[in-house]
């Protein structure tokens, strides 16, 4: 009897046997980077324990990839990019949401968005192509979320929460008579191609216009015309036109409130209330595009990774506001090929843009603009538009009032369920004769238009109206000397108000009425 005192009882040996069960199953489970953190404080205490093998990251090139391994003649070179998920949002997931995995991977903690999925293997994510309302729920998305968890989430989650990106304040002041998009004026100088990006404002991630009723017609009207050449999707991207969709009516909601809301029935489901249109959208009736169409006056692209390769391809768009191509020309293409026509893509941004992609977390969104000069407000050029002709010649008479600046602002974004990144852009019209009153802002054109590279004004096609620009802005460039607005012989660079210009703010209220 003396002798039980030196041992534990037998209720205490099976408490402490299930504690070891308990954390060897939580260690199985942890993400490679998380096991490897273990290893590293246990290792003084247990010596015995595997020190040299590393856990891949994203700052880790695949294993398959290093010198001494060879490729055999029948299979194809592996893709760098193939293994590398991008950072996942699953430690964002409500915990109610949650599978018993994540659970015991102790992922209720906050997560951190510059790691990267270290679990996940081609194969466990949602085949290429597949509807994922018909893949088994253990299936992931490239996001390392499972998809009994995204189901389990429904409709319209919490997307601020899910990705980081808070919902906009409500902007109680808007008038939608009045309502103009702030003055962009994207101009460079020294002007190279570059992807040029700023970090996304998630008040104007949607901006509204006085326009809006009639440019929704427009829209509208376009895809009556031309049907897939505006809007058309592929398998496989069922999830992701669902969540750019539910991202759009939920900021719309949050940031005008006065014209927008999201009711829920059980006989309907969902119903969005536009109060701009006086009509209303149920959700479940149609294809998240056309919800999109009806109601958004903007263009959206859905590109998603395929697991095959880890490259990012075009397989859903609506697109109202392209010039020369549409999404019957782009769909189903890698992000290089789509890119292939700029100048100097393939040799100065393509592997910067395919390491960005793979990498882009939930909650850094950007933004960026880019911008030509037109004649009239061409909204939609397919190959073929009898508009083209304008910009095969140089017309005498044109008259400067017809010719207009169009800045199509642009963000990307990665969807946090999904992982899509959608690429999603809005055409801007402005008459150039408002250059006048805007400081630095004729400078900066004319020398863009005398001295820019000539292969990227080439795609820009600004020539055909060049003849008719040029000498208002050498007036205008005086004007402003003479006002001192601007100092004579000023060194022409990029603004420090970029991509506006001095005093925007000032003017774009004005023109408001406010």
């Amino acid at each position: 009897m003396a002798l039980q005192r030196f041992f534990p009882s037998t209720n205490s040996l099976i408490v402490l046997a299930i504690a070891i069960l308990l954390a060897f199953i939580s260690y199985l489970v942890q993400s490679k980077t998380q096991k490897e953190a273990i290893r590293n404080r246990l290792t003084p205490w247990l010596p015995s324990m595997d020190r040299g093998r590393r856990a891949s990251s994203s700052d880790t090139p695949p294993r398959s990839l290093t010198p001494e391994k060879k490729i055999s003649n029948n299979a194809a070179p592996p893709s760098p990019y193939r293994d590398i998920f991008p950072p996942s949002t699953r430690g964002n997931l409500p915990v109610w949401a949650r599978s018993w995995y994540s659970l015991w991977s102790g992922l209720q903690r906050q997560s951190d968005s510059s790691e990267v999925n270290g679990d996940l293997t081609p194969d466990m994510v949602i085949p290429w192509g597949a509807d994922y309302r018909e893949c088994d729920t253990s299936v992931h998305t490239p996001m390392g979320i499972t998809l009994k968890e995204v189901k389990s989430l429904g409709d319209f989650p919490d997307y601020a929460r899910l990705s980081g990106v808070p919902l906009p304040e409500p902007y109680l002041d808007f008038r939608i008579e009045s309502a103009t998009s702030r003055p962009y004026r994207p101009f460079r100088w020294a002007y190279h191609q570059t992807m040029s990006l700023n970090k996304m404002e998630p008040n104007w991630w949607l901006e509204l216009e006085k326009t809006y009723v009639e440019r929704i017609a427009e829209r509208k009207g376009l895809f009556e015309k031309y049907g897939k050449l505006v809007l058309n999707y592929l398998p496989g991207s069922e999830l992701g036109c669902k969540e750019i969709m539910e991202n759009a009516l939920q900021f719309l909601c949050a940031r005008y409130p006065q014209h927008f809301s999201l009711t829920h029935s059980r006989s309907r489901g969902h119903i969005f209330k536009n109060g701009l249109l006086k009509n209303e959208t149920i959700i479940r009736d149609m294809h998240p595009l056309h919800v999109l169409l009806k109601n958004v006056p903007e263009d959206f692209a859905v590109m998603l990774r395929n697991p095959d390769d880890g490259m990012y391809y075009f397989r859903a768009g609506l697109l109202c506001s392209s010039l020369g191509w549409n999404v019957d020309t782009k769909l189903g293409m890698q992000l290089k090929e789509i890119h292939a026509p700029i100048p100097d893509y393939k040799a100065k941004m393509e592997f910067s843009m395919d390491r960005y992609f793979s990498r882009l977390p939930t909650d850094r969104p950007i933004q960026r603009g880019s911008w030509g000069l037109e004649v009239d407000t061409p909204l939609f050029m397919p190959p073929g538009d009898p508009h083209a002709q304008y910009r095969d010649q140089q017309t005498p008479s044109l008259p400067l009032s017809r010719i207009h600046l169009r800045v199509d602002w642009q963000t990307l974004r990665r969807l946090p369920l999904s992982g899509a990144i959608i690429f999603n852009f809005k055409a801007l019209f402005t008459p150039v004769e408002e250059f006048r009153d805007e400081p630095h802002v004729p400078h900066l054109v004319k020398k863009l238009l005398d001295e820019g590279k000539k292969t990227l004004m080439e795609y820009k096609n600004t020539w055909h109206v060049e003849h008719v620009v040029k000498p208002a802005l050498v007036e205008w460039i005086g004007e402003q000397e003479e006002k001192g607005w601007v100092e004579r012989g000023w060194d022409v660079g990029t603004l420090a108000e970029a991509p506006w210009f001095p005093g925007w703010r000032e003017k774009w209220r004005r023109q408001q009425g406010f």
